[in-house]
């Protein structure tokens, strides 16, 4: 199965503005890169493409493994896109009903990092919380994906919730939020029962599935049992299809999209993932009738978990589908 992932975000910039981005393809991944994969950044200044000055990136992997640009925004309209075609496994996330809980002292040295507090999970205010509700469950994938049903029973969608300071125990007593608030929500507590837990940033595209509005950069999380790491989603608690890795981190600051060093307003946000075929032609999704039906209009086409703050560093936190 391919899929094609493509972005194309904008800002408007009063100043020079030094950035960071993680949009690019988690380095695992690169195997089965099809095409693309790169970043292009631009300065717009007229509405002839020819006009536009391209803007030098230099490039690094941060400590977490994943592929960063860096770079000096100039002022005024500021352009980031890309896509990539990948081949990725034409079957649905795997499930994993045997895997086994590590002891402590059996965990590698870079997984304990995982269990530990960050910005958005607060493990260390959770503990009777979690051995409340997961302390007779039995240990390993039972214990995960207990937790993650959890969460997605408990909390409630809705995009109006988001906001970019918004944590885990937040979320726990709100019981509303966007997709990386279920994600920080149910890493959060998993940690708290020795499950390291880390978040992943990336696409989930309507993959064979109705239109579901306009596309986003999502976000899950993985635990790590029996030795390797697994995808779960407290937000889309089942399989899916079409998962494309582009960053891992404690959480949603680790991966954040963009970090701008000064104001960046944000004016335009585009993000799809698609299947397509060999051709690079884009295969129909089925009908949806409850679309159809409701003709409900889909939410703004923005990012809500962007920093409307104009300190440094802005953080543009997408992930929220």
């Amino acid at each position: 199965m391919l899929i094609l992932s493509e972005f194309d975000i904008q800002f408007v910039l009063p100043f020079t503005t030094p950035m960071v981005t993680v949009l690019h393809l988690h380095p695992s991944l690169e195997p089965r890169v099809r095409s693309g994969n790169a970043l292009k950044v631009e300065q717009l200044v007229s509405a002839d493409p020819a006009d536009n000055v391209i803007v030098p990136t230099a490039d690094y992997f941060d400590s977490f493994g994943n592929r960063c640009s860096r770079f000096v925004a100039p002022p005024g309209h500021l352009r980031l896109s890309g896509s990539n075609i990948i081949e990725a496994e034409p079957y649905p996330d795997p499930v994993y009903t045997q895997a086994r809980q590590m002891a402590i002292e059996d965990l590698p040295s870079e997984v304990f990092q995982f269990l530990l507090p960050s910005r958005y999970c607060e493990v260390d205010r959770f503990g009777p919380i979690a051995q409340d509700l997961f302390g007779a469950v039995p240990e390993g994938w039972a214990r995960a994906t207990a937790i993650r049903d959890w969460v997605h029973d408990k909390v409630t969608f809705n995009y109006n919730a988001a906001r970019s300071t918004k944590t885990a125990m937040d979320v726990f007593i709100e019981r509303v939020g966007v997709c990386r608030d279920f994600q920080h929500l149910a890493i959060s507590l998993s940690r708290c029962m020795n499950i390291p837990a880390r978040y992943v940033t990336g696409y989930i595209g309507d993959i064979r599935m109705p239109y579901s509005g306009p596309g986003d950069f999502s976000a899950w999380y993985q635990v790590f049992l029996d030795g390797q790491w697994m995808d779960l989603d407290a937000r889309h608690n089942y399989p899916r299809l079409g998962r494309v890795l582009m960053a891992t981190g404690r959480d949603a600051a680790d991966v954040a999209i963009t970090t701008s060093f000064g104001a960046a307003p944000l004016t335009y946000f585009y993000v799809e993932s698609n299947e397509v075929d060999e051709t690079g032609n884009k295969l129909a999704r089925p009908a949806s009738s409850t679309a159809a039906a409701t003709g409900t209009p889909p939410p703004a086409n923005t990012p809500t978990q962007t920093n409307g703050s104009q300190f440094s560093p802005t953080q543009t936190q997408s992930a929220t589908s």
